[in-house]
């Protein structure tokens, strides 16, 4: 069991640990301009936060979520080979939107079914998650590697095997059994209903999207002061390491603390982190709050999952999770980068003391919703 599910997360983060930095260089070499480049990939935002949920509710209504999730895997595969056809910006937008349809839902039903088969089986998480975090080291490393030697052309093949990959993996995946939904059964107007899982996506999108400026304007800052390459790949790195240690040892912080206290935990550690990056360039504060990318993605993200595998009906859960995908990569992350360019632009390094407010945000939403909940997630 452990096998299956990791090698799908292992599958799913080769491809986004190649297309995440070097899609748009691809797309650079297909022709298009800066914006053109950011309208694209906001398609894929666009989708998440507009379709995948109401795909996740069918799921949920059928209750068969492996077969959905081989569909969409093999949709997307079919999709993608259609990209090189696109002939100017228009027809690129189109297709990587039509290929966003299927992408957008596959990693919130595979974490539905990666919870839930928890949750039969006693498995433990974080010990699943962190090869999807291992494979996107390794991904964007050999990528970077390969692009230098190789060029743009290689971009397009690269990806295109790491979503045929995922497609591969989707087939072993268990099946959960949880069967179809009750007569007249709406996940999602049900979800949209409950103040607290509300709350909770809100906490997480805030803590989530306050990397905003991190993830657009790290490796440029850090040039800007004076750093080299190599040490920004570096720091980095330790930012992931540290993420796969918390997962390593998550079920053990899980059993201690529970859900809303890790959201928490994720929410003040980003409020630590963001100031301190928003005041100085040191290397020493540098390698100290790196580490801390355990606690500002990692335990949020934890906490989340634990949040929905404990609280969240088994017929209502992979609309849950699509939610949470939509809320905190789709609205709270797409919002977040929005704000960073123009953050960034006025006041530098100085952006960062904004995404401190907003960890601080979540940090304050989370603690709320853990005081108030009658029944306190553990």
């Amino acid at each position: 069991m452990y096998a299956r599910l990791s090698f799908f997360y292992a599958a799913y983060f080769t491809m986004i640990g190649i297309s995440l930095p070097f899609l748009p260089v691809w797309l650079q070499a297909r022709g298009l301009g800066a914006s053109e480049i950011g309208y694209v990939i906001a398609a894929g935002l666009l989708v998440k936060m507009a379709i995948a949920p109401w795909i996740a509710a069918a799921v949920d209504r059928s209750g068969r979520r492996r077969r959905a999730l081989r569909g969409l895997a093999v949709a997307a595969l079919a999709a993608f080979l259609l990209l090189p056809l696109g002939d100017g910006f228009w027809a690129l937008l189109g297709i990587y939107a039509l290929f966003s349809v299927a992408w957008s839902t596959i990693m919130p039903l595979g974490e539905n079914i990666t919870l839930l088969s928890a949750r039969a089986h006693r498995l433990q998480y974080g010990r699943v998650r962190l090869w999807g975090s291992l494979a996107f080291i390794g991904a964007s490393v050999a990528a970077g590697q390969a692009l230098e030697a190789r060029g743009a052309d290689l971009v397009y093949a690269a990806i295109l095997g790491a979503v045929g990959l995922s497609a591969l993996a989707a087939w072993p995946m268990p099946e959960p059994a949880t069967g179809p939904g009750r007569d007249g059964h709406r996940p999602l107007r049900g979800l949209l209903a409950d103040p607290a899982f509300l709350l909770m996506c809100l906490a997480a999108a805030l803590i989530q999207s306050s990397h905003g400026v991190y993830y657009t304007f790290g490796t440029l800052h850090w040039q800007s002061v004076g750093h080299g390459e190599g040490l920004i790949g570096a720091l980095w790195a330790e930012g992931v390491i540290a993420e796969i240690l918390l997962f390593a040892v998550g079920s053990r912080i899980v059993a201690r603390s529970g859900a809303l206290p890790l959201l928490l935990a994720g929410g003040l550690a980003a409020g630590v982190r963001w100031t301190t990056l928003g005041l100085t360039d040191a290397l020493p504060a540098l390698l100290v709050v790196q580490a801390l990318h355990a606690l500002t993605y990692g335990a949020a993200h934890l906490g989340a999952m634990t949040y929905i595998a404990r609280r969240v009906a088994a017929d209502r859960s992979a609309t849950a999770q699509s939610l949470y995908a939509a809320s905190v990569m789709g609205v709270g992350m797409s919002l977040s980068t929005f704000a960073a360019g123009h953050l960034y632009a006025a006041a530098g390094g100085g952006a960062y003391l904004a995404m401190a407010g907003l960890g601080a945000a979540g940090a304050a939403v989370a603690a709320g919703l853990w005081r108030h909940l009658e029944d306190p997630v553990r």
